[in-house]
């Protein structure tokens, strides 16, 4: 499981949007760095600490040597973060160069805090290298994940990257489609071809099901996936009676409708999800996008756009991930969908003003299915 400190966007009167709450996860990459412990002045000590004996451990018996230095790089309210590097580094898949160590841990099972981090972002690793390097997201590669050995605790070992701010739009566009574009596959995570993911994971705070849909699944599976496990799960945390009416009886067993343009060639196919892309979660690392902060899932690639009003997405974005996925028409027609999954977790999360902007965008997708059924 996944927590994140997040930054939430809440539209006003004007039309502005104001950060509330700034995220802090991007310190894990690239806080300050404080004054090194070298690995001498660890063995020296009367025995060592339980996450500085797994690292040895894990190094020696990866053919990594032992740990050279390990450098607290900052915390949250359920991990602590560290760089570590080691006397005999894996090369860098891309340029060669030594790799360092991102390191996250906590007094909390592997199952609980780490797997899914690690699985998807393993899953999106494959899926942005699947085209090649060229025009591709810079996804920290995960070495290891696991509980101690004595059962007190887990670890995330990850690649270290030095993020820096958003920088080509354009290029971040082409890098999101083609993560998007990539077969899911065995290496990827789905051999079956199927919707959800391996495992449930969290969106915010907020639990999030992935359970698999049927193989090679299409549109139909996706509507029913999306229906059940994306609103019908955050209607029932936000026990909205208005809401849940409104969806219940009129628009969820409709919903099929909004999707008639996807059938045949257009056929909805499992493409990999971010899941959770807004602004504070993209940044850029050794000159390429960088996308980080994951709610993983393999669903429909129009639902990445859900986040899109707390993103900052402009024309050379969209011109990026356009040339190479085009807009489907009944894009705008499905968007207060993707949206509104969106609106209600905040909701959850957050309480306020959420649950209007939801039942907004819920009143909108009434209205459009009200016509295609007069049409």
């Amino acid at each position: 499981m996944t927590m994140t400190r997040r930054c939430y966007c809440y539209a006003v009167s004007s039309g502005a949007l104001v950060v509330l709450l700034q995220k802090t996860t991007t310190l894990a990459f690239r806080s300050p760095r404080p004054s090194a412990l070298p690995r001498a002045a660890v063995s020296m000590s009367v025995a060592l600490a339980p996450l500085d004996q797994e690292l040895e451990e894990w190094a020696s018996s990866s053919g990594f040597g032992s740990v050279d230095k390990s450098v607290p790089a900052g915390s949250s309210g359920w991990a602590q973060f560290r760089k570590v590097t080691v006397t005999d580094p894996p090369k860098n898949d891309d340029d060669g160069r030594p790799v360092s160590f991102f390191v996250k841990s906590s007094g909390r099972s592997c199952e609980e805090m780490f797997y899914g981090e690690a699985l998807g972002l393993e899953a999106m690793y494959a899926c942005s290298r699947a085209g090649g390097e060229e025009d591709s997201l810079r996804i920290p590669k995960v070495y290891h994940h696991g509980d101690y050995s004595t059962g007190k605790g887990s670890f995330v070992v990850m690649e270290y990257l030095n993020l820096a701010g958003r920088s080509d739009d354009r290029a971040l566009g082409k890098a999101v489609a083609r993560m998007h574009l990539a077969p899911a596959t065995e290496e990827a995570g789905n051999p079956t071809k199927a919707f959800g993911f391996a495992v449930d994971n969290t969106i915010g705070g907020t639990p999030q099901p992935n359970p698999w849909t049927k193989p090679d699944s299409g549109t139909k599976e996706w509507v029913e996936f999306f229906r059940d496990h994306r609103i019908g799960h955050q209607l029932d945390l936000a026990g909205d009676s208005y809401c849940s009416n409104l969806w219940n009886n009129d628009i969820a067993p409709r919903l099929h409708l909004l999707f008639e343009d996807l059938t045949g060639e257009k056929e909805i196919k499992p493409s990999l999800l971010h899941g959770d892309l807004w602004s504070g979660n993209i940044g850029s690392a050794d000159g390429r996008p960088s996308i980080y902060d994951p709610a993983v899932y393999w669903g429909h690639h129009e639902a990445e756009w859900g986040m899109a009003w707390c993103a900052g997405f402009g024309p050379q974005f969209w011109e990026g991930y356009r040339s190479l996925i085009p807009q489907d028409e009944g894009f705008l027609v499905r968007k207060p969908l993707y949206d509104a999954y969106h609106q209600l977790n905040h909701y959850n999360l957050f309480g306020g003003g959420y649950i209007g902007s939801a039942r907004s965008d819920l009143e909108i997708l009434k209205k459009k299915l009200n016509a295609k059924e007069k049409s």
